[in-house]
């Protein structure tokens, strides 16, 4: 069985949410944090590893996600896996003009396009203050619609991770996942096929929002708190890492880029005031020692083991 074979995916993500049974309260906690980031990483590496649009922005959608949903949650009282839904469709429409202009670039333009939008989202939030509390955020978010308790919350974000995972490897190896990887690797050829390139990456660019819009929503329910924090620059440059540092266009290999990265700021920052720069040193070790990933670095491995 192939290491990104869905079925062995699936089978993680549900011995993930059994763990959440086993461990202490903390470590469960941890643990539902670090899937919401997977399935944000897993929403980026539709853009960057299979349209090769790389985007600065990225905290746009999962902060539009997470404000979408505290409003609904808050105002409405809306059930909470009704509400992610709801932030995930909501974050798809903002991605249908905003993706209409950023994808008519590529490139180094593409990628401060997107971070323009999230930063215009960022000043919208803090403005706003009669609606998103301004630079105070929205607190006390309830977790309506799910009975309490950690355990319940972690099975809750497994199972939008696994069907988040399936929808997006559904699309990568449809016709349509076929054509955009055709617009990547030649744009021109696909282009005299008949393909409107700004079509299919508007596609990508819209089902990229989605997720992290539904990845925007579960860190709310998560959290029970947003900020305007959410749309920094830095939250973009955090989840690009995890993409890099998992390999690009693999799917399964930016979540496991996030639990790594996640796991790794969490123990170093125990261990040492100076984490960050022992993080960056590891990061660069990781980078050296497998350019493709820690997804590329295990088909290798198993590779040179079965030979």
């Amino acid at each position: 069985m192939k290491l990104a074979d869905p079925r062995l995916v699936l089978l993680a993500i549900a011995l993930a949410g059994a763990l959440g049974f086993a461990l202490p309260g903390h470590a469960t906690t941890l643990l539902t944090e670090a899937l919401i980031l997977a399935l944000f990483a897993l929403s980026l590496d539709l853009l960057v590893g299979h349209a090769r649009l790389t985007s600065f922005g990225h905290a746009g959608p999962w902060a539009f996600g997470a404000y979408i949903a505290a409003g609904q949650l808050l105002v409405w009282q809306i059930p909470l896996p009704l509400a992610v839904l709801i932030a995930g469709l909501a974050t798809a429409v903002i991605a249908i003009p905003v993706g209409w202009l950023c994808v008519r670039t590529g490139g180094v333009t593409f990628a401060m396009l997107s971070l323009a939008f999230a930063q215009l989202g960022f000043a919208v939030v803090f403005k706003w203050n009669a609606v998103t509390g301004g630079s105070d955020g929205l607190a006390g978010l309830p977790r309506l619609g799910l009975p309490a308790g950690r355990e319940v919350f972690l099975l809750f974000v497994c199972g939008v991770l696994a069907a988040a995972y399936l929808l997006a490897h559904g699309f990568v190896t449809s016709p349509l996942g076929r054509i955009v990887a055709a617009v990547r690797e030649n744009e021109q050829r696909a282009e005299a096929l008949g393909h409107d390139p700004r079509r299919i990456r508007l596609v990508v660019f819209v089902l990229s929002y989605f997720l992290a819009g539904v990845a925007g929503a579960l860190y709310a329910g998560f959290a029970q708190f947003v900020s305007p924090e959410l749309f920094f620059w830095t939250v973009s440059g955090h989840v690009l890492v995890m993409v890099v540092l998992g390999g690009a266009g693999t799917l399964v290999g930016p979540m496991l880029g996030a639990l790594a990265l996640f796991y790794a700021e969490h123990e170093l920052s125990a261990l040492t005031e100076s984490w960050g720069l022992a993080l960056g040193l590891l990061f660069m070790v990781v980078v050296i020692a497998a350019p493709a990933g820690l997804m590329g670095w295990l088909r290798a491995a198993m590779g040179a083991r079965a030979r």
